[in-house]
This record gives structure tokens, C-alpha cells and sequence, in this order.
């Protein structure tokens, strides 16, 4: 089942309830999440060989459910049975909406659940595509900044993953 048939197979008033319950700190958002909702149900989907994943993720020393993520599986071409796992928060949102759903994420989470979060997921950085295409240009100029830097201000600027590792044990 692609991500496109699930938002054409539900309304929209069920996947509010469903992101006011998952996400309460949303709720300010929740008529522009309805824009969106409806955008994506009119939008032509992009075929795609990628597939959503969706996996709780718990808190460590708790056990305790922390947040789902939500990856982007694709084969590998050298091993069949290998995939690799992306980040999809900055594909374009037609490439979601031809990406199937994962039958493992079908059994773990029913379908206004992965709604919800894949359309959080897909919003991360903000709530149309050109705002998050100038977060992709932020971080580029930024890698770029960090390239052209002397040794020195990099030295000044970053420190190795010890020391960052000292300090949270000080903590």
C-alpha cells in the first residue's frame, strides 16, 4: 500500500483526532496540517523504489516510548536481502506519496497513525516545500562554511567526540 492511498482512503477529521492525540503540542498547526492533508490527496505521486518505515524507538533507562521514527528503506543492489535506510525528511512530497508502506509498519501502526506521523515527518522543516528546500540551502552554505574555515577557527569551533563525551559525564 502506497503512503497516497492511505490519505485518499481516510478523512481528514480522523487524521486530526489522530495528530491532536500523537502530537499535542500541534494543535496551533492543526488547520495548516489540514491544508496540507488535502494538498497531498490532489498531488500526482512520483513512482518510487523506496519504502517507509516506520519503528517506535523507547527510552533507555525507561523503556518508555520516546517517539516513532520514520526512515526511508531502499534495496541494496549488492545484496537482496540488505537494505539501506535514509532519512526522508527532504524528499519532495510526490516522491512520498508513491512510496509503499512497509508490512512491518502496516501490523505495528494502523493507518491514520502512519499518516500522522509521515506528514510530521514530511513538515519537519517546515510546512511547504520552498521552506524546506531553503533549510536544505541553509545547511549546504553552512557545510560549505565549516569546509572553508582555517584550521585554526576549526580547531576553535569543533572539538572530538571525547571530549563532547567527557563533558556529558560531567553532566
Amino acid at each position: 500500500m502506497k503512503l497516497q492511498e492511505l490519505l485518499r482512503n481516510n478523512d481528514w477529521l480522523s487524521v486530526e483526532l489522530t495528530l491532536k492525540n500523537l502530537y499535542p503540542d500541534q494543535g496551533k498547526n492543526v488547520d495548516t496540517y489540514g491544508k496540507i492533508f488535502q494538498k497531498l490527496r490532489e498531488m500526482a505521486p512520483t513512482n518510487s523504489n523506496m519504502t517507509i518505515s516506520l519503528e517506535q524507538c523507547f527510552e533507555d533507562e525507561t523503556n518508555e516510548e520516546s517517539y516513532v521514527h520514520v526512515s526511508g528503506l531502499e534495496p541494496n543492489p549488492d545484496n537482496s536481502n540488505v537494505t539501506d535506510s535514509y532519512g526522508i525528511e527532504f524528499v519532495p512530497w510526490s516522491e512520498w506519496l508513491g512510496m509503499s508502506i512497509h508490512p512491518d509498519s502496516l501490523k505495528a501502526f494502523n493507518e491514520l497513525e502512519i499518516i500522522v506521523h509521515c506528514v510530521y515527518e514530511m513538515t519537519f522543516y517546515g510546512f511547504d516545500e520552498e521552506t524546506i528546500q531553503g533549510a536544505i540551502s541553509e545547511m549546504g552554505k553552512s557545510i560549505e562554511e565549516t569546509k572553508n574555515r582555517s584550521e585554526e577557527e576549526k580547531r576553535a569551533n569543533t572539538k572530538s567526540i571525547d571530549d563532547w563525551l567527557k563533558e556529558l559525564d560531567n553532566e
